[in-house]
């Protein structure tokens, strides 16, 4: 492999891109933070479950449109060690110290990803496959084949956060096709709204949420959550029928027509909380240490009535998206989050910081695929 490659081209942000990631990582804090909620409230039910429908298979989505199926270099080799592998060792282990000091044991176990590490091992197993996938004909097919057959499998579990990354890695390939294929603007989709297209996505967001409310004990009766965390096999979760794999398919039909209802809503300018889309691998990594104590001490339970104290788990989850993408966070968490160990690499200067660079899931593509006026250059850096 040559380690002369040349110079990547100039790349601008795309705002609905940083909007987007801002939203969903908003959601995957909201969705922690409701969930004690959930066993004394319907509507805290209901909306857990709306949440869980598609918020990680639209990250995966993000993550894959911004993800390239050519042979990596070796500077894009190093950045997967640097910027997955080597947060979730580090994050494993702070969770082990966490575990021990708090409930007096710890098992120690990096093929078992704490709470919500196992999307940093999907993320590095999407990029490994990428390029695999890529060479195949009908890549989207496959990977909802193998995502299908994957819940058939009981050996296919929570090890390495396989069961979960073949799970999602449909919503990935997708993100990559749409990508690879430019389709997003030859449609000119990232500029225009059409307020029919907005007023759809309301109502599918407005039906979907009346079924999860109305229907609640019936979705609890059928473990929908377990069904949405794409965590276990079939039969771990009561669907023993050979059709269960068609429950998976439904649900991911489900997860696709929320997120493009999602994307559809997502505003396309640029405003002051846009920035928070630059830094979702601190929301993401920390937000779990900010809910461990109220998760675990019971405060959120019993919480009535509803009506106020679910608004105010809500408000509390803004406030701790907002705080950890806050530039004081991120200058004292750098080290953990973005670790650039020179001495690991043969080549130090490898892992020298990229004033451009970005978190995995990524918000820019090259100049040359942006049509003008859907961003400014982006001189933030992360």
């Amino acid at each position: 492999m040559s380690t002369d490659a040349p110079a990547p081209p100039r790349t601008r942000r795309i705002p609905i891109w940083d909007n987007a990631r801002a939203a969903c990582i908003l959601l995957v804090v909201l969705g922690h933070a409701i969930q004690r909620l959930t066993y004394d409230s319907d509507i805290a039910q209901g909306l857990y479950f709306l949440v869980y429908a598609f918020h990680m298979p639209a990250f995966a989505l993000i993550s894959g449109y911004f993800s390239k199926s050519d042979p990596p270099n070796r500077r894009q080799m190093t950045r997967v060690l640097t910027d997955i592998v080597l947060p979730y060792v580090i994050f494993e282990g702070l969770w082990t110290i966490t575990k021990f000091l708090v409930e007096g044991q710890a098992n120690p176990n990096l093929t078992q990803p704490s709470w919500t590490l196992w999307f940093l091992l999907a993320l590095a197993i999407f990029r490994l496959v990428l390029p695999y996938l890529a060479l195949l004909k009908w890549p989207l097919l496959w990977t909802v084949v193998i995502s299908i057959s994957a819940g058939y499998l009981p050996n296919v579990d929570s090890t390495l956060s396989l069961s979960r990354t073949l799970g999602l890695l449909p919503f990935f390939t997708l993100g990559w096709w749409l990508a690879h294929h430019k389709v997003l603007e030859r449609r000119n989709l990232l500029q225009r709204r059409r307020v029919s297209v907005r007023v759809a996505a309301v109502a599918v967001f407005a039906a979907a949420g009346f079924c999860a409310w109305f229907f609640v004990d019936e979705l609890s009766d059928m473990q929908l959550g377990q069904w949405l965390f794409y965590d276990a096999n079939y039969a771990e979760i009561g669907g023993t029928q050979w059709w269960a794999g068609g429950v998976r398919l439904l649900l991911m039909a489900v997860a696709l027509v929320l997120s493009v209802s999602f994307f559809a809503l997502i505003p396309r300018g640029e405003y002051r909380w846009t920035a928070i889309g630059r830094y979702t691998m601190y929301v993401y990594l920390l937000h779990s240490f900010v809910l461990y104590p109220f998760r675990e001490s019971g405060v959120l339970r019993g919480l009535d009535p509803t009506w106020l104290f679910l608004p105010l788990v809500g408000a509390l989850s803004i406030a701790i998206t907002v705080g950890l993408a806050s530039k004081p966070v991120r200058k004292v968490f750098r080290l953990l989050i973005e670790p650039r160990p020179g001495w690991l690499f043969a080549d130090p200067s490898l892992t020298r910081r990229d004033a451009r660079r970005n978190d995995p899931t990524g918000s820019r593509r090259p100049q040359s695929a942006t049509q003008p006026g859907t961003a400014r250059p982006d001189q933030s850096g992360s």
